[in-house]
């Protein structure tokens, strides 16, 4: 194979790249976010610095199907996202993620710094409830529950898709071939062209399981604060580096 191949190359391996190109599309992409009050310590411990934890110690507990997913396919994923400050612009610390496809895992960690694991996440309806379950290494971390479309969000989809417009920020580590990191960097980005499909708020509840390679239950659920349901079709494009850990002053 020729350089000039090599270089043009989506990602590895050269035989049968692991993921395509981005930006990546994601269709009737279907989210169940449980946002919960736990510890202020904690999450002071979970967020890495500069990152400054907000007044308010809350966690959003998701879960999000993926049917239609350009590059990746139909998979499922569950994680905890932490509200945050970066030099006084309001943020979400993506803390943690499981999901049951390789692409994404490969492409998410490798592009943007995703901290995705393999796992076996579910959202579906079950009767009358909406049921997320989070199982690693065959044992339960995760479950959520929450009223059916109990109250739909009125508007035109505002209120969701600035959610969704939120500025996230990962943590993004690649050792190098002598053990030392190679990238150590905190990455941004903006979800793009979203269009809310529909939007319901309802009861919730959330419980949550220590594991020590799944830990979850390291924010303790303290008081439910609200549960959100909504499908939207959205853009996820490549993000920027905000602050390079390795860059010398």
């Amino acid at each position: 194979m020729r350089i000039a191949d090599i270089l043009n190359l989506p990602s590895m391996p050269l035989a049968g790249p692991s993921y395509p190109k981005g930006p990546y599309r994601f269709v009737n992409r279907e989210y169940m976010i449980i946002t919960y009050e736990t510890e202020p310590e904690l999450i002071r411990q979970q967020l890495p610095e500069p990152l400054e934890p907000v007044e308010r110690p809350l966690v959003h507990y998701e879960w999000i199907k993926m049917p239609d997913s350009s590059g990746f396919g139909s998979y499922t994923e569950s994680g905890m996202v932490i509200p945050c400050r970066f030099q006084g612009a309001e943020m979400s610390f993506v803390a943690q993620m499981y999901l049951d496809d390789d692409p994404p895992i490969v492409a998410g960690r490798e592009i943007w710094g995703f901290p995705k694991k393999y796992a076996h996440p579910k959202l579906e309806v079950v009767k009358d409830t909406l049921t997320g379950t989070l199982d690693y290494a065959g044992q339960l971390v995760a479950m959520g529950t929450m009223g059916y479309k109990h109250e739909s969000m009125s508007g035109n989809g505002e209120r969701t898709t600035a959610i969704l417009c939120k500025t996230q920020v990962n943590l993004k580590i690649i050792p190098g071939e002598d053990g030392k990191h190679d990238i150590c960097e905190l990455i941004a980005y903006n979800l793009t062209d979203i269009t809310v499909k529909g939007s319901w708020l309802g009861p919730g509840r959330l419980h949550l399981v220590p594991h020590v390679n799944a830990p979850v239950a390291d924010l303790p659920v303290r008081r439910i604060v609200g549960a959100h349901h909504f499908i939207a079709d959205l853009t996820l494009p490549y993000g920027r580096v905000i602050h390079d850990y390795l860059k010398k002053d």
